[in-house]
């Protein structure tokens, strides 16, 4: 708008007739279209969608002080009661520091977008000559004739570059929340273990303690008497274990989480949840996840927009500097000087061949890698519904026979020592039998509900697929022979 006017004013001051108010409406609607500006939202808005459809989860971008204290406020709220895994991850969602500060990328990338957008400013220049007594003064206004051809395309390729910008920051919304519901299972299945290996220490002191009573009674030999501290020793160990994977877990969680102060202090569930009482059939999930997914989505734009840039760089080839400016020319002594110029490289050294060749292989680099990207996530998403569907079996194979056959063991050796048919060692002996079928089935559980989230990230995005922790089977211990 500014141009426009210096043109219509200069028109006046040089009594130039009507071409120049002709030249300043045929510029202005170019001027106009430059005119673009940022969006309210930065492109948020289709992030908040995604986290709505996908996740039923809220997402917001800290642009205050009041954002924030509205952010804590919806936390506090959250962690007022024991935590779940659902609200885990909406707290990592409104609170991770990492992730709003991808949420401000949406903010350069528009900007970005927007500046490839706008037409180049012009250039004017004015000089002022003195030779003896005449006195010339020089004006021009110029534009980059160059950059106003490639606009267009200039502007498709930021249009795709935001939107792939966009999808990104859509990942690691999606990312960070399995991650979150990841952590939130480990450690919830740490504070479950560590609970019921501090019960199995206090019926290993029992033991020991009473195996020492008897040896000082002369009704049990040392060898017995080292065999019950044993084994109360390891259970120690064990519980210290235990203890420090519980923290380790705990601590992760609150990374995630975005947790400090007083915060740190929530309360877990004392157990995880149930298995479901059957598993996801999903025949089609390849398809799905072709279909969904945002990593296979933005490979396939980046190479759409790689395409767009080789036409470009076949556009500029002859035109890589172009230039289109006014001159006007005053002098004391002659009369005034209009006119125009044009200036360009001429292309005698450098005829842009490597250019187009460089454009050409990025193009084909960017196939190859798209065609990688889907590749690995056909190989992901079945790798994780095969770690569920395996995990599950698992569990349910824990949940259906192993840990009901250890009860009925139990409950049998009871009945005997209520009969006095064997010794309270004996049924120490079978307790010991039991630690490792408890500990394993709440391993299996965890893995699980880990699995779960690995396969629902894989159907929407690259999933951080968790090592295959398989299960210890219980095996028989160290228990003193009778």
């Amino acid at each position: 708008m500014r141009a426009a006017r210096e043109l219509d004013r200069s028109a006046v001051a040089g009594g130039s007739g009507a071409r120049w108010p002709r030249l300043a409406l045929a510029v202005l609607p170019l001027l106009l279209a430059g005119c673009a500006s940022l969006s309210a939202d930065g492109g948020f808005q289709q992030i908040r969608q995604a986290a709505e459809q996908r996740l039923g989860k809220a997402v917001q971008r800290v642009q205050s002080a009041a954002d924030q204290d509205a952010v804590g406020l919806r936390v506090a709220e959250l962690l007022s009661k024991p935590l779940s895994a659902d609200a885990a991850v909406q707290i990592a969602l409104l609170n991770n520091r990492g992730l709003q500060a991808s949420f401000q990328a949406l903010g350069i990338a528009e900007a970005e977008m927007v500046q490839a957008s706008r037409l180049p400013n012009p250039g004017f220049s004015i000089g002022r000559l003195q030779r003896g007594s005449e006195r010339e003064t020089e004006r021009s206004l110029s534009f980059n004739l160059a950059h106003l051809i490639a606009l267009p395309l200039t502007r498709q390729i930021e249009d795709r570059r935001f939107a792939a910008v966009q999808r990104e920051v859509s990942m690691e919304v999606f990312a960070l929340a399995a991650e979150s519901r990841k952590a939130y299972y480990a450690a919830v299945a740490a504070e479950q273990t560590a609970r019921y290996r501090r019960d199995v220490v206090a019926a290993a002191d029992a033991g020991a303690e009473l195996a020492k009573r008897l040896t000082q009674a002369g009704n049990w030999n040392k060898l017995q008497q080292a065999r019950e501290h044993g084994f109360f020793s390891e259970a120690v160990l064990n519980a210290a274990r235990a203890e420090a994977a519980r923290s380790v877990s705990r601590e992760r969680l609150i990374r995630l989480l975005g947790l400090w102060g007083a915060q740190i202090a929530f309360s877990l569930p004392e157990r995880l949840p149930d298995l479901p009482g059957q598993p996801q059939e999903r025949p089609d999930i390849e398809q799905f996840a072709m279909s969904q997914r945002l990593d296979v989505q933005a490979a396939k734009q980046q190479a759409e927009a790689t395409a767009k840039g080789l036409g470009l760089s076949k556009i500029t080839r002859f035109v890589n500097v172009l230039d289109l400016g006014y001159r006007n020319n005053l002098s004391n002594e002659a009369p005034r000087q209009t006119g125009f110029e044009i200036s360009f490289e001429l292309p005698l050294f450098d005829w842009g061949d490597a250019r187009i060749a460089k454009a050409e292989a990025i193009y084909r680099q960017s196939l190859q890698r798209a065609a990688q990207v889907a590749v690995e996530a056909r190989s992901e998403v079945r790798e994780a519904y095969l770690g569920y569907r395996s995990s599950y079996d698992i569990a349910q194979h824990y949940r259906d026979d192993v840990v009901p056959t250890a009860k009925r063991i139990s409950d049998e050796n009871v009945l005997r020592y209520n009969g006095m048919f064997i010794s309270v060692f004996e049924l120490l002996a079978d307790t010991r039998e039991q630690i490792g079928v408890v500990n394993a089935s709440i391993e299996a559980l965890r893995d699980f509900w880990m699995a779960q989230a690995d396969l629902d990230m894989a159907l929407i995005g690259k999933p951080r697929l968790s090592a295959g922790t398989a299960p210890t089977a219980a095996t028989g211990s160290a228990g003193p022979a009778h």
